[in-house]
């Protein structure tokens, strides 16, 4: 037996992905299973069941994460982990997160029945409240494992109906006794739809993720002077509006002097008065801006500033510019990244070198893990939606690479 000819069975994959998109299903054919409902119970349930068949070894920790192990020969040596989430948006697709946990899961179907032995362990990861739809933050569960959460502070977060964490996790029966996070992870890998066109405008099956985005949000508020509509001269006029088109251009054209891989976005706007024969006198409006270091990220917030600073000068406006959120750039691990990248060279995959535009469950586990992932395309870039979709063979090919990129990891024994 060659190495090459150890592959995934791609219809296995297929029909796990499309029996779990079952349980929460809408009728356009997507899915919704928000964090800790029913519906999630009922998919761990499934999935669990399908890690005991395996042959896995469960566990649950404090904050709901999933842990499914098959041992290694060498008991003493960290296990490699590999997962996802299965909680989807309230209008989400079969594949975000999902594909992840399935993956993982063939992963240790394969080795079973190819009878590969490896020397550390293995481990299969469902994170809890990775979309954070219900309860804030998000990525919860690897945020609390990685040590950016307190656990306490997790477990009382309340969804609008007043339920806390602690409640949903009991109420489902998934509050477990493990302790969350404080052990040793040899490495994680995450396999992942792209959620972007990226991978599918250049015609390549993998992504090989060298790290992710930071993320900085902000809120700007430009303040003018409503006035009425006819009398008031172009001239003589503090049109806030007319501010924040100026900054939406603005923003636009910070991202696109850094490409290939800074992102900006005005995704929200409150006008005031919002009436159509009044000049506005106030808008606040947020900026979103993403960048794979620090540095970046510093340069773009300084053009920022001075943008909203001009503009409100120029229109004798008063403008107030606060940031709200900031998110660090991630580097994935060397080691882990090159294994990816020569598990897809192996099999003739094209691929490319990424950087993830969103957070993952990954980014968190890079805090204490070595940690990679592994992009494949979704059709039309489109994520967090009901008509998200992939290919079968994208889909195995993705799968086929972490598998090679476990072993690589964890050894296989002799």
């Amino acid at each position: 037996m060659t190495m090459l000819n150890v592959q995934v069975n791609r219809d296995r994959l297929w029909h796990s992905l499309m029996d779990l998109a079952r349980i929460g299903a809408t009728d356009k054919g997507g899915v919704r299973r928000l964090a800790l409902t029913e519906l999630d119970g009922e998919g761990r349930a499934l999935v669990c069941r399908w890690f005991r068949e395996a042959g896995l070894d469960v566990t649950v920790d404090r904050i709901g994460n999933l842990f499914a192990r098959r041992p290694g020969i060498d008991p003493s040596l960290p296990p490699v982990v590999s997962g996802s989430h299965i909680d989807t948006q309230p209008s989400g697709g079969k594949f975000d997160g999902n594909y992840g946990v399935m993956a993982a899961l063939e992963v240790a179907r394969t080795l079973n029945e190819r009878k590969i032995h490896t020397r550390a362990p293995y481990e299969v990861a469902i994170w809890t409240n990775e979309e954070g739809t219900r309860f804030t933050p998000v990525m919860m569960g690897s945020g609390v494992f990685a040590g950016a959460f307190e656990l306490d502070y997790a477990l009382a977060q309340r969804d609008l109906d007043g339920c806390s964490v602690q409640e949903a996790l009991e109420g489902i029966g998934y509050a477990g006794d493990a302790q969350v996070g404080g052990r040793s992870i040899g490495a994680y890998y995450e396999a992942h739809i792209e959620q972007g066109p990226v991978l599918e405008d250049l015609g390549h099956t993998v992504g090989v993720v060298t790290g992710a985005l930071g993320l900085r949000w902000y809120d700007l508020v430009f303040t003018g002077q409503d006035s009425h509509a006819g009398p008031t001269p172009m001239r003589l006029r503090k049109d806030a509006l007319l501010g924040a088109a100026r900054i939406v251009e603005g923003v636009n054209r910070i991202a696109l002097d850094r490409q290939p891989d800074a992102r900006a976005t005005v995704g929200f706007m409150q006008v005031s008065p919002n009436s159509r024969n009044v000049v506005p006198g106030s808008v606040r409006m947020s900026v979103d801006m993403r960048h794979p270091r620090d540095d970046g990220l510093d340069a773009m917030e300084m053009d920022l500033r001075a943008l909203s600073d001009n503009v409100a000068a120029a229109l004798d406006l008063r403008a107030e510019l606060t940031r709200v959120t900031s998110y660090a750039p991630v580097r994935f691990n060397e080691a882990c990244v090159n294994a990816v990248r020569e598990a897809a060279h192996r099999f003739g995959y094209r691929h490319s070198d990424i950087v993830s535009g969103a957070g993952h469950d990954a980014c968190y586990v890079a805090r204490v893990a070595p940690t990679g992932m592994i992009f494949v395309p979704c059709e039309g870039g489109i994520s967090h939606n009901e008509i998200e979709n992939a290919t079968p063979e994208d889909l195995e090919a993705g799968c086929n690479v972490l598998l090679h990129a476990v072993l690589a990891s964890a050894g296989i024994a002799a």
